[in-house]
């Protein structure tokens, strides 16, 4: 519709992009310089047409043709408004006027303005013939185009209102940590605040123009359905998982009444880290509430069931045939004691105690305890395509995840076979260990719930819950363990815990942040004598105008409650990446504080000793000593 208005008013029109290449003109155009098919098809450069006229005479003679259009599109690069008057080599004359667009580029109309020209020479021709009303028609005119010369510069100020209300709009939308665009019902963008690279990483920044496809690459289907349902008028917020770049996606699809759709998508690959650790933190307290009666009552009626078998088996009266069935009493109620221990493990809510681990240090030390629980024909490939850097990690959890992953397999493939385990780093935010073996692979039944507590396939010489414990550790840290069949054969488990590099060593000024007076001066002691200078604070409002005023802060200790309003994670949001940071807390593992916290950065569990302390603070130092 717009094409065909275009066409049928009298002036031609061009609108060339900022690259200076035609994106729309209209049939008046092609007309009235008679360009062929090529020249007048979007895309066609600005150059190109300029080139054709000139070498076709549209400009007069011309000693240098390629001097001229050089010439003429540097003038056009500048985007400045102009106006202008030329007579063509037909004779014909017409008029040019350019205006710039906010977005770049700018839209020119060409006016054959040669009957006006004749008008005007016609008059003056004949001045002395003008009569007393022709005279008074010309004063008309001159008021009128004085009125709108007025009209003008009032339509001028309100263009400059709207050009810097535009300004700060595109300003705010670039500060917002979101990346906030427009695309129309063909699926081009035309708009974006270009922050689509910082929110999936690998992609571009200026799209105006791109086709969604195209500007989100593998991503795109993934969106797919329901950016069909908001172009229906059905908004939608969801999550997904970018696969190239391993970042947690929140989309929001708002329906344009004019057309289009409305974007609004944000990184939350940290907010779901902290979530998933929350989320797991209430199960197991739940859990824990549900199974501590039962397991008090269950470890009563072991306590009576071993002594009355004890009391049976004593007594001088009892059949000899019944002797065995003592003992097997006494194995199950055993078991049943054993069992109870494990709920415990898995009930109790401890938490993670990381410390700076080198990753290659850590396989290496597996290595050694997987090897000799392995059969003959099995054989073990331990490979790492991670950095050698120290990573914040609770050792010993994870070293005890990997052994029941390997155990896992050598069970699933029998007297022979292979395991592998590869260690990576993930898009830098995750550290990934995969455990594949070449046994028969997950069964159906296995791949839903495995990882749910009691759920075994190996009969009565499995309790259930090795893998229920390897996913509690990881979801606790943020994590997630994943189980599938590879299309090759086996199966693969992979468990991911989130990258957080080890604190450099240091013996710089450390910020201590405590409100509690004598426990401030013992662990002021514990940090002297590691070697550091402190500087005190006891709320997150002084420790933050102390960290703007002394550069030298090279490292900051906090308790996660601290007095006034803000906790030691708000001090750890208002940091950021920008120093080093450590919490601590005497709060219990299940509190949700404590679980946040994890998230953030590495918890120091009160009471600790100064060697604890040491081992985060001052990793690579001690490594050397």
């Amino acid at each position: 519709m717009t094409t065909a208005g275009l066409n049928l008013i009298a002036q031609a029109l061009t609108i060339y992009d900022n690259d200076l290449r035609l994106a729309v003109c209209n049939a008046p155009f092609q007309q009235m310089f008679d360009l062929p098919d090529a020249l007048v098809t979007p895309g066609a450069t600005f150059e190109d047409t300029i080139r054709h006229l000139a070498e076709r005479g549209e400009y007069g003679e011309i000693a240098d043709v390629e001097t001229f259009v050089a010439e003429r599109v540097n003038v056009a690069r500048a985007f400045a408004p102009h106006y202008m008057e030329r007579t063509r080599a037909n004779g014909r004359t017409i008029s040019v006027e350019g205006s710039p667009l906010p977005q770049g580029g700018w839209v020119t109309v060409y006016t054959d303005i040669t009957q006006i020209k004749q008008q005007e020479a016609l008059l003056r021709a004949r001045s002395d013939a003008l009569s007393d009303q022709v005279l008074a028609h010309a004063e008309a005119l001159s008021a009128t185009n004085r009125e709108l010369a007025a009209m003008i510069t009032t339509l001028e100020e309100t263009k400059r209102q709207l050009t810097d209300s535009e300004a700060r709009t595109r300003l705010t939308t670039e500060m917002m940590p979101a990346h906030i665009a427009h695309v129309d019902d063909t699926g081009h963008y035309t708009y974006s605040n270009r922050r689509l690279s910082s929110v999936i990483p690998g992609r571009p920044s200026n799209i105006l123009g791109l086709h969604i496809r195209d500007a989100l690459g593998a991503a795109h289907a993934r969106i797919a359905p329901s950016l069909e349902k908001a172009y229906a008028g059905v908004a939608s917020v969801f999550e997904f998982t970018d696969t190239e770049s391993a970042r947690r996606i929140r989309v929001a699809f708002t329906p344009d009444t004019r057309g289009g759709v409305y974007i609004l998508s944000m990184d939350i690959t940290e907010e779901t880290q902290a979530r998933v650790a929350l989320q797991q933190t209430r199960k197991r307290q739940l859990a824990a509430q549900m199974i501590s009666g039962l397991a008090h009552d269950f470890s009563n009626l072991l306590t009576i069931i071993l002594g009355l078998q004890s009391k049976l088996d004593r007594l001088p009266d009892t059949p000899a045939d019944a002797a065995p069935l003592i003992e097997g009493t006494l194995a199950a109620a055993r078991r049943g004691g054993a069992l109870l221990s494990t709920i415990a493990d898995v009930t109790d809510p401890s938490a993670l105690r990381p410390a700076a681990t080198d990753l290659n240090t850590l396989l290496s030390d597996l290595t050694v305890l997987a090897t000799p629980t392995l059969p003959a024909k099995v054989t073990l490939t331990v490979t790492s395509q991670a950095e050698d850097t120290p990573a914040l990690l609770d050792k010993g959890r994870v070293q005890d995840s990997l052994l029941n992953l390997i155990l896992n397999a050598r069970d699933a493939i029998g007297i022979g076979g292979e395991i592998s385990l590869t260690q990576r780093i993930v898009q830098d935010i995750w550290i990934e260990w995969s455990v594949r073996d070449t046994g028969p692979g997950f069964s159906a039944s296995a791949l839903d719930h495995a990882i749910d507590p009691f759920f075994t396939t190996k009969g009565s010489e499995g309790s259930g819950l090795g893998l229920s414990m390897v996913y509690d550790m990881a979801k606790s840290a943020g994590g997630d363990l994943r189980l599938r069949n590879p299309k090759d054969g086996g199966a693969e488990v992979t468990l991911r815990l989130p990258l957080r590099r080890a604190l450099p060593a240091t013996t710089g000024m450390v910020l201590l942040v405590e409100d509690d007076d004598t426990l401030r001066a013992t662990i002021r002691d514990m940090l002297m004598q590691l070697g550091h200078s402190v500087i005190e604070a006891t709320s997150a409002d002084e420790a933050t105008a102390l960290i703007a005023d002394l550069p030298d802060i090279a490292l900051v200790l906090s308790d996660i409650q601290l007095v006034g309003d803000a906790t030691g994670l708000d001090l750890a949001q208002r940091i950021g990446t920008s120093l080093p940071l450590i919490l601590m807390t005497s709060l219990p593992a299940d509190h949700p504080l404590f679980a946040a916290a994890q998230t953030h950065a590495p918890v120091l569990r009160k009471p600790f000793d100064s060697e604890t302390l040491a081992a985060l603070i001052a990793p690579q130092r001690h490594a050397a000593q």
